[in-house]
């Protein structure tokens, strides 16, 4: 039978550019996680610049709070949508401050292949600030490129129902392909596929820090 790594982290961080990024790369391992793990999420631009965006905010919070993030930390900060590379050096400070105060074990941000400007500088500052740190990528489905999940996290038909119910909050992008509950379970689907399991979730690796440790139970 095959064996899941097992990892273990007091505490995780996930850090996206806009509402919907977090919930969209990671929502069923939030789920998965709700109960082992103290966790902080971090979104960089509540996009309320966009007059047609005005429920965005509402809608974000009550999506963390069906995958369990109470809203101390569920952290919404005012960078402007797709000038994320003009605030790169604030960004930065930001992420400084979250390895201060938090002190991640593990961080979640943008898989590399993702082409979004914002996405990208999210990535790049990340890898930056969390040095020692270990850090894996999320695909954002409409903004990938090449996306090849390399580490793949078995989660429940639970964390994906539950992934696909925070995903329902957004009304405001109800309409939009990427958030069509046929392709979050199929995605899933595939990447349990590649893991010989039934549901996963897939990431990139940007930055393992880990040590070997010979106590595990048969």
């Amino acid at each position: 039978m095959n064996q899941n790594l097992l990892l273990y982290g007091k505490r995780v961080c996930f850090i996206g550019a806009h509402p919907d990024d977090i919930e969209l790369g990671c929502g069923a391992l939030i789920a998965n996680i709700e109960n082992k793990a103290e966790m902080l999420c971090v979104t960089l631009s509540d996009n309320q610049k966009n007059p047609t965006l005005k429920n965005l905010v509402q809608e974000h919070r009550a999506s963390m709070h069906v995958l369990g993030i109470p809203q101390d930390h569920d952290i919404l900060q005012q960078f402007e949508t797709r000038n994320f590379p003009y605030a790169r050096q604030e960004i930065l400070e930001t992420m400084l401050k979250i390895k201060r105060d938090f002190k991640p074990q593990i961080v979640f941000v943008h898989t590399k292949n993702d082409i979004h400007q914002d996405h990208i500088t999210v990535t790049e500052e990340a890898l930056r600030a969390f040095r020692g740190t270990s850090v894996l990528g999320f695909d954002v489905l409409r903004s990938s490129y090449g996306f090849f999940p390399h580490f793949l996290f078995e989660v429940t038909e639970q964390d994906v129902q539950k992934k696909m119910d925070a995903l329902a909050q957004y009304t405001t992008y109800a309409d939009r392909y990427y958030f069509d509950s046929q392709i979050t379970r199929s995605t899933m689907i595939r990447h349990g596929a590649l893991a010989e399991r039934k549901y996963a979730e897939g990431f990139d690796i940007l930055r393992v820090v880990a040590q070997f440790g010979s106590s595990c139970e048969e």
